[in-house]
């Protein structure tokens, strides 16, 4: 089983599944599942917390560009994982 976070949202936590975590130009990412199913649908988070916080502050990857590039990384890094 992967590690779980809680993302805290205005409408409350919502529980993820950490599939995998990578560091792109000084920044920390990572790919989250909402289910463990076979078919989940994935999230990539950045980091956006200080480097002296205590703990880590993540928001969702939006951005199309960004969220391609770090598709590819994270394909690279799972390859028995298959990420649309």
């Amino acid at each position: 089983m992967e590690e779980q976070i809680v993302f805290e949202t205005d409408e409350g936590e919502v529980l993820f599944y950490v599939i995998e975590e990578t560091r792109v130009n000084g920044v920390n990412y990572l790919l989250v599942t909402d289910s463990e199913e076979d078919e989940a649908d994935c999230y990539i988070l950045k980091d956006t917390s200080p480097d002296e916080a205590k703990e880590a502050v993540y928001e969702m990857v939006e951005d199309e560009e960004v969220l391609n590039a770090l598709q590819k990384v994270f394909k690279e890094l799972l390859e028995d994982i298959e990420i649309e």
